[in-house]
């Protein structure tokens, strides 16, 4: 927070790359983000809090009893009781956080010009999220409960594998069938961009099966890109906002073209966003070097060998009734209860070292994607192209070092771009 105060001029190394109109509204946005973030978390902290000590877990456990006990399932029933639980829970959750996610969309990135939405749009959105997330979350987490059930001595085993398809077939279908119920997909049409993507993507044996653009614009500003998809089948997704060419923000409204004005608005800008067909591919250079690398299947090994230590840990501690009596159930342990005791609370510090760890790696893949943009001859575009997504995003390019290197999954912009200095001058 002191550097988004008392930063209030370009510093001389960022001359050639930011106007000071840019810099002060990215250090205002930044400085709002910054007030918006300690608030909210402060909140958290004491919401937590006061569950705990008044024993909200125990007492919001009892109520489901309850509920569940209404419907004709007793105390027997323990996975009935614990659906209802984690519906109560995350309905609790969502009602919440509500009014943090309005002030933030409609206060913060309506502020900033980033926001794209109605409140219609917006609830709408919300809604859908959260029927579309139980959807999932229910039947995922009364399987994983049988499965430690009936699974024995070594029901950790089968319970990772089962997190792990889960997580695989989610990973396959989420682009499919689960993303496009809130975006709208197109394939790219036929062009040089298109054509320039599959060469590029030939050049480098990259399985691409379809490109696609995504109407990011509906709801935010904000640009990315992305791949996914396994084996043979890879597919790519743009946002319109990274294409100069697509985006929404730089054209016009047709005249009596107004079909989508009742859900989302349309903010005229006074500069174009998004990046020239060059610099759209120098971004795909880097993340198509993420999947040349191995840095995506590294991240699944990571992911899956500190899921199966987790399990194995909870196997170890389940059976651990002191762990239950400190949260107010003396009577009863039931394995959900358990499950978020460990994962939420015990390890807690734990994952706070993990997600560091984590965060230094991701920072290394980074510099070693753009590494391989730069061989891929993409250094003059990829250093153009990280400028204008950081002036489109209103990134502040001055950052505290410590809160840099705990928190940033990316490298500093003025890192990046000293990387690619040199082959950019070459």
């Amino acid at each position: 927070r002191r550097v988004y105060r008392t930063t209030t001029h370009v510093p001389q190394e960022l001359g050639q790359i930011m106007d000071s109109e840019t810099f002060e509204k990215s250090r205002l946005y930044q400085l709002d983000k910054s007030t918006f973030s300690f608030w909210s978390g402060l909140y958290s902290e004491v919401e937590g809090t006061m569950i705990l000590l008044c024993g909200g877990i125990p007492f919001l456990w009892k109520l489901s009893g309850q509920i569940s006990g209404h419907a004709g399932f007793g105390p027997e029933y323990e996975i009935v009781q614990s659906l209802v639980f984690l519906l109560l829970a995350t309905l609790f959750s969502a009602m919440t956080g509500l009014p943090w996610s309005l002030y933030n969309t409609f206060v913060i990135e309506e502020k900033h010009g980033f926001n794209q939405q109605t409140l219609g749009f917006f609830f709408k959105d919300a809604i859908k999220k959260f029927v579309v997330t139980q959807c999932i979350l229910l039947p995922v987490t009364s399987l994983l409960l049988y499965i430690i059930k009936i699974g024995g001595d070594y029901f950790f085993i089968y319970a990772w594998l089962f997190t792990l398809v889960v997580s695989l077939v989610l990973v396959t279908i989420y682009a499919d069938y689960i993303a496009p119920l809130f975006d709208k997909f197109i394939p790219l049409p036929e062009g040089e961009l298109k054509q320039q993507i599959e060469t590029m993507a030939k050049s480098i044996d990259f399985p691409l099966t379809k490109v696609y653009v995504v109407e990011g614009s509906k709801r935010s500003s904000h640009s990315n890109a992305y791949f996914y998809g396994f084996f043979k089948n890879k597919r790519i997704v743009l946002f319109d906002t990274l294409l100069e060419e697509y985006s929404a923000l730089n054209k016009e409204p047709a005249e009596g073209e107004d079909g989508e004005n009742e859900e989302t608005k349309s903010k005229t800008k006074n500069k174009k966003q998004g990046c020239k067909n060059e610099e759209v591919l120098a971004v795909l250079g880097h993340e198509l070097g993420h999947w040349k690398l191995g840095h995506t299947v590294k991240n699944i090994i990571i992911s899956q060998m500190n899921s199966f230590l987790c399990f194995f840990l909870f196997a170890v501690l389940i059976g651990q009734k002191e762990l239950f009596a400190a949260f107010g159930f003396y009577d009863t342990q039931p394995t959900l209860i358990g499950l978020m005791i460990i994962f939420q609370f015990i390890f807690s510090p734990y994952n706070e070292v993990l997600s560091f760890c984590l965060t230094v790696l991701s920072r290394r893949f980074e510099f070693q994607a753009d590494a391989f943009a730069k061989e891929l001859g993409k250094a003059k575009d990829l250093y153009s192209a990280l400028i204008k997504l950081n002036k489109d995003n209103l990134g502040f390019p001055v950052s505290d070092w410590i809160f840099s290197m705990w928190h940033y999954s990316h490298p500093p912009l003025l890192e990046r771009l000293q990387a690619l200095k040199d082959a950019k001058q070459e």
